[in-house]
C-alpha cells in the first residue's frame, strides 16, 4: 500500500477535495503527471482535463478541471483550478445542449474575439464530455 499524503482541489466556487490520498493524476500543461507522497517540490500549470484521485481508503474519484495550477510538495499537493466539477455530478443532457449552443455561437460569431471565446468554451465542453462518456 502506498503512503498517503494530503490533497486539496479548490475552485473559486468551493473546496472539492480535502483528503488523504495515495496518488493524484494531474493534466499538467507539459504532460500528464502522477503525484505520490514525497514527490519533489514543483509547481505546474494545469490544462483542461481530468484529475484522477485515488483515496487512501481505496476509492477512486474523477474531476474535470479547466485550467489552473498545482503546488506539489513532499507532504502534499494543492490544485487551484479555474473551474472544476466532479464527473459524477455532470448532467449529460445539459452538457449536450451546452455543446450545441457553443457550436452555434462559434458559427454565428461576428468577430475573431467572439469566435475564439466560443471555440475555447466548445473545447472545454468537449473535454468534459470525453470524461463522462465511455471511449
Amino acid at each position: 500500500m502506498a503512503e498517503a499524503f494530503k490533497f486539496e482541489l479548490v475552485s473559486p466556487e468551493r473546496l472539492l477535495v480535502s483528503e488523504q490520498v495515495e496518488s493524484v493524476i494531474i493534466p499538467a500543461t507539459e504532460g500528464e503527471m502522477t503525484v505520490m507522497a514525497n514527490h519533489a517540490p514543483v509547481m505546474t500549470t494545469v490544462k483542461p482535463g481530468v484529475v484522477t484521485v485515488k483515496l487512501a481508503a481505496g476509492a477512486e474519484e474523477r474531476y474535470v478541471v479547466f485550467g489552473g495550477f498545482a503546488d506539489i510538495l513532499p507532504e502534499g499537493c494543492t490544485l487551484l483550478a479555474e473551474s472544476a466539477i466532479a464527473v459524477k455530478d455532470i448532467n449529460r443532457d445539459d452538457l449536450a445542449r451546452r455543446i450545441q449552443d457553443a457550436k452555434e455561437d462559434a458559427a454565428d460569431a461576428k468577430d475573431d474575439d467572439s469566435r475564439t471565446k466560443a471555440e475555447q468554451l466548445l473545447g472545454q465542453l468537449t473535454t468534459l464530455e470525453g470524461a463522462i462518456l465511455p471511449a
